[in-house]
């Protein structure tokens, strides 16, 4: 990861974003498809890459930097093994600091030309050592991803693409240099660019990008799935390769383990290890080795990469039946305070509301047992929906059905949230409608 930059990223500034025909909706939108099932992406697979990174940097002075030795050895590693599994590769040259640096950039056959979903981790570490965490980690992980796709001979409805950057350490400096010589035409072909710095870190979080709300949510539902509450991503906000993507207008997303910020105590005790300690105390130092790798981290992280490539590759480009109405801006939850909404307008439905109406609902907060929550449909008739249960269980992000046959459907509806206890703070990150 790149420390030149530091900047935070609103999920508003995502909503800005692109209409149904990239991946965000943000009022009325088809739901999504169910996908092909995701392959288990083996552990084992991804340090075997790890320790071939490892053996390349102690073969080449200790690290694989840009224009130094163990860095082209790096990309000719990864080049190989895309090379034998089908994949159409590109080595992308460019000059930096007097010196010769490297992108790979792998196109698997098929897919919508006009639709592509791209995933990307630069490959370069610092000059003080391996970068098997930063980011051999991020790296390894998209490989083997990509050698999955090839073993399942997926046939994806997106086009499928990876990218591995160069002198990423230097100031981002391998992706500018493939997002700037992309011409407009196809910068607009990208759905979507799922970037991977840091997965595996030692005193391990579990972050998630929160640029483009549907990459993000997709994200969220794995997490969700295992039962791992998430945080937004701060640390690394503008400091990788998914900026380049972004300040062109494409949609972004990604994970992040940390790096030398400090885990808090809540955070210590929602995912365990070490509070007070770095998340990767290695970081940009010479114990970035295989040793400086939490294996938990790098599985999960690994599957959910694979997770959000299916979902977001293989999804039927046929609108399904039923229509989704959506609010993903947040709301902050005061607590122990007042009540507040997220509102959607449903407009353009017949009659009244169904008696198997689907509300969902995404809420960030550190004690749900606090939270009170509500359905008010567009005449005030209020459906509760949670009720201070769950003690301090971490997040809401569950559908609800709701019998509204008794309400017009067109109209303002509200998701009313109130924190009824001191001590713990939250938000809503997001709400939607479905309309069978």
């Amino acid at each position: 990861m790149n420390i030149s930059v530091h900047r935070r990223v609103t999920v508003a500034a995502a909503l800005a974003a692109l209409a149904l025909g990239g991946l965000t909706g943000t009022t009325a939108s088809a739901s999504p498809t169910g996908a092909t099932a995701a392959p288990d992406i083996p552990l084992a697979n991804v340090k075997q890459h790890l320790t071939d990174l490892q053996a390349i940097a102690t073969a080449n002075g200790g690290n694989r930097a840009h224009g130094r030795t163990g860095y082209k050895a790096s990309i000719d590693f990864v080049k190989a093994k895309l090379d034998a599994a089908g994949y159409t590769t590109t080595l992308q040259q460019f000059s930096y600091n007097g010196a010769t640096g490297y992108n790979l950039i792998a196109d698997w056959p098929g897919g919508d030309p006009n639709q592509v979903i791209m995933s990307g981790s630069h490959l370069d570490s610092v000059t003080a050592g391996p970068g098997i965490n930063d980011n051999g980690s991020g790296s390894a992980a998209i490989l083997e991803a990509a050698l999955a796709v090839s073993r399942a001979q997926l046939q994806p409805t997106k086009h499928l693409r990876f990218g591995w950057w160069g002198a990423e350490e230097l100031g981002l400096v391998g992706s500018k240099y493939y997002v700037n010589n992309l011409p407009a035409t196809e910068r607009s072909k990208i759905s979507g660019y799922l970037n991977f710095d840091m997965i595996g870190s030692p005193n391990p979080g579990y972050f998630v990008y929160d640029d483009d709300p549907t990459i993000e949510q997709t994200f969220k539902d794995y997490y969700a799935g295992l039962g791992i509450p998430t945080e937004i991503e701060t640390e690394g906000d503008g400091r990788s390769d998914h900026a380049p993507f972004k300040n062109v207008g494409i949609p972004v997303g990604g994970l992040f383990s940390g790096a030398d910020y400090t885990k808090t105590a809540a955070q210590a005790q929602k995912w365990g290890g070490t509070s007070g300690q770095a998340f990767d105390r290695c970081y940009h130092a010479s114990c970035d080795t295989t040793a400086n790798i939490n294996d938990t981290a790098l599985d999960r992280n690994a599957d959910a990469i694979a997770y959000a490539i299916w979902n977001l590759s293989t999804g039927s480009t046929t609108p399904p039946t039923g229509t989704v109405f959506e609010n993903t801006a947040d709301v902050a939850v005061p607590d122990n305070g007042a009540a507040v909404t997220s509102s959607v307008t449903v407009a353009g439905i017949t009659g009244n509301a169904p008696s198997t109406l689907k509300v969902g609902v995404d809420i960030v907060h550190t004690w749900i047992g606090d939270l009170v929550v509500d359905l008010v449909a567009p005449d005030g008739s209020v459906y509760n929906l949670h009720n201070r249960t769950g003690s301090g269980t971490d997040n809401i992000v569950q559908t609800y059905t709701v019998n509204a046959s008794s309400e017009v459907a067109n109209g303002v509806w509200k998701l009313r949230v109130q924190d009824k206890a001191g001590s713990d703070t939250g938000y809503i990150n997001g709400f939607k409608l479905t309309f069978p």
